[in-house]
């Protein structure tokens, strides 16, 4: 008889035991107690994100019918993606909330890497429609009309972007969402571009070079692209399985280190994450002599270790005698005929 993780009910999950069908794995699954309230919160992130998109595209856009710049159209467009990006990541927060069921044994956490991927995406996509606009008026500069109206608007729609991407930054390390953590990069690269075309606008106003507002467009541009394949790169990592932190796994490797003493062996250390879960799977190798109750009991307690180490850590154990040179065998991935 051995746990395993049943789908947790529409209320506040909890883990069940039930009996193991035949041919499924004989493994522990265990899971941090999480109520509909902590699931919830990203997703009010997110509506905040989409009233701050909503409203700075009508102050922007509002700027750049005054003043005809390239510089704030390109502004304009890259709050259009925001919006889009926003929405998307609402519906990849839904999405990951979802409870594990029988399809998705180790929950939809990863749904979040599609989210702030195609926020990469489009962020790429919003750098080529501003390249678009900008290399036509370097060949024919246009004047720049009411600048200090124009400013001024693109000036309050930066401080709303600014506010709210501290305010998600903190919310994704809160909940370990990469959704909320790609909107907040995403929010202060479009405060920075909107920074980057005020000045350009006022050197414009100031000298009368006019080509250099597309030349602030375009360095705009080439930032944001910076940006935009940042983020795709984190997400790739992410749907790939790769690796928690070097910093969390010597936190995982000290945890294990002090039962070493006690004739305890570990190998085929893996680990993971999807979104805010954090899984680890390790193989334990006790003393021969001892009983299934003595080993069972010693795994309990260094798995308890390992999610004290790292909350919320979701933990996989498998216990094998470290007399027995088969032990050894199954330390790799795969394991081929064995």
């Amino acid at each position: 008889m051995q746990k395993l993780l049943l789908p947790p009910p529409a209320r506040p999950y909890l883990t069940q035991s039930v009996l193991v069908r035949p041919g499924w794995p004989f493994v522990v699954m265990e899971t941090a107690h999480m109520s509909s309230h902590t699931i919830a919160s990203p997703t009010r992130f997110a509506w905040l994100s989409i009233t701050a998109a909503v409203l700075t595209i009508g102050i922007k856009f509002a700027a750049y019918l005054l003043t005809g710049s390239v510089g704030l159209l390109s502004d304009a467009l890259e709050s259009l993606v925001n919006l889009a990006t926003a929405v998307l990541t609402l519906v990849m927060l839904g999405v990951a909330a979802r409870p594990p069921d029988d399809d998705h044994a180790y929950g939809h956490g990863k749904a979040e890497y599609f989210a702030s991927g195609a926020e990469g995406a489009m962020i790429v996509i919003a750098a080529i429609s501003i390249i678009g606009s900008a290399v036509p008026r370097l060949f024919d500069p246009q004047p720049i009309g009411q600048v200090g109206l124009g400013l001024a608007l693109s000036l309050v729609a930066s401080a709303i972007n600014y506010g709210v991407a501290r305010v998600l930054r903190r919310a994704s390390r809160q909940h370990g969402s990469i959704a909320l953590e790609g909107e907040a990069h995403h929010l202060m690269t479009d405060v920075l571009t909107s920074v980057g075309v005020i000045i350009g606008i006022t050197l414009v106003a100031l000298t009368g070079f006019e080509q250099l507002d597309p030349i602030i467009a375009l360095l705009v541009a080439v930032n944001i692209i910076w940006s935009g394949f940042t983020l795709m790169r984190r997400s790739a990592l992410g749907l790939m399985d790769t690796a928690l932190p070097a910093d969390d796994r010597e936190k995982i490797a000290a945890v294990l280190q002090r039962y070493v003493d006690q004739g305890i062996e570990f190998h085929a250390l893996r680990t993971r994450e999807a979104g805010a879960r954090r899984f680890v799977s390790v193989h334990i190798l006790v003393p021969g002599e001892w009983s299934v109750r003595e080993g069972h009991r010693e795994i309990e307690q260094i798995e308890r270790d390992i999610r004290a180490a790292l909350p919320g850590a979701i933990v996989f154990t498998h216990l094998e005698p470290v007399e027995d040179p088969a032990s050894f065998e199954d330390a790799g991935l795969d394991r081929g005929g064995i």
